[in-house]
């Protein structure tokens, strides 16, 4: 039999060959990953990356979306007993809604304060509370009792008040329930307050907030009690607001009054003559 040509194996083989040098293999092993020393960053910088993880940008609160929001970056406290270390101190340093807001959870016997660890309400700073919601019948969890555990916060510096409403207005009248007056709900929230400054020695100031105006019986009564407890009081984003609107109203009402005037309105100097 005649020998096999073998011209066109040898042309494929080179041509694979020429295209295989071009286009290395990706089968070759990747180089070894190195972790990254976080711990090896500066204090500061690491206290803004685990703020920007760990903050979700509004109070912490019992919410049935915590499993989203929530959980995937408490996982970060798993990493090392110094990561937690670091950590749980920055995500307890967010606000804390102190009585539950969410509908699902606003009738509870336990608020989220009371879930916790005793070693981590000691790093809570700041506390906010919503007045209005439930007004009728405030829940049973809106009272200060020794199972709350405000005893355990010794860092808290803030307490923040937001009003939604207030039930003494003439609105109201007819909706108030039986043997309920309108100044029930301003002395309920006062006497809430009232407790809360007692069990919070470290407390220095009182911020408030509403969307009713700041001359209202109930905010009038709140900050009586602040004033009576000498702490330290701030009005809040809304009402702070509002007080530089009025400032710039007086001014301006200042400003006409001085261009309303005539040089013949002006007091003339009398001369004496010697």
């Amino acid at each position: 039999m005649p020998p096999r040509k073998k011209n066109d194996s040898v042309a494929t083989s080179v041509a694979t060959s020429a295209d295989s040098s071009a286009y290395p293999s990706r089968s070759s092993s990747p180089s070894p990953k190195q972790s990254f020393r976080f711990f090896d960053l500066p204090a500061e910088l690491r206290l803004q990356i685990l703020e920007h993880v760990l903050h979700i940008g509004k109070p912490l609160d019992l919410d049935p979306y915590n499993y989203r929001t929530i959980i995937p970056r408490l996982a970060l406290f798993l990493v090392s007993k110094r990561m937690h270390e670091e950590a749980h101190r920055v995500f307890y340093s967010q606000p804390m809604l102190l009585f539950p807001y969410s509908d699902r959870f606003f009738n509870t016997k336990k608020p989220l304060l009371s879930r916790l660890p005793p070693h981590y309400r000691a790093e809570i700073t700041t506390f906010e509370i919503r007045l209005g919601k439930g007004w009728s019948a405030p829940p049973r969890c809106q009272k200060v009792t020794e199972t709350l555990g405000l005893a355990d916060c010794t860092s808290l510096r803030t307490l923040k008040i937001f009003v939604e409403l207030d039930p003494s207005e003439s609105f109201f009248n007819g909706f108030r329930g039986k043997n309920a007056t309108e100044d029930t709900y301003k002395w309920f929230c006062m006497d809430l307050l009232r407790g809360l400054i007692d069990e919070l020695p470290s407390l220095e100031t009182v911020e408030i907030d509403a969307y009713i105006k700041r001359g209202s019986p109930l905010i009038v009564g709140l900050r009586r009690v602040v004033d009576e407890a000498q702490l330290r009081f701030v009005w809040g984003p809304l009402r702070r607001q509002e007080r530089e609107v009025e400032e710039v109203s007086d001014m301006g009402a200042l400003e006409k009054a001085v261009a309303g005037l005539k040089l013949d309105d002006l007091p003339r100097m009398v001369e004496a003559s010697a």
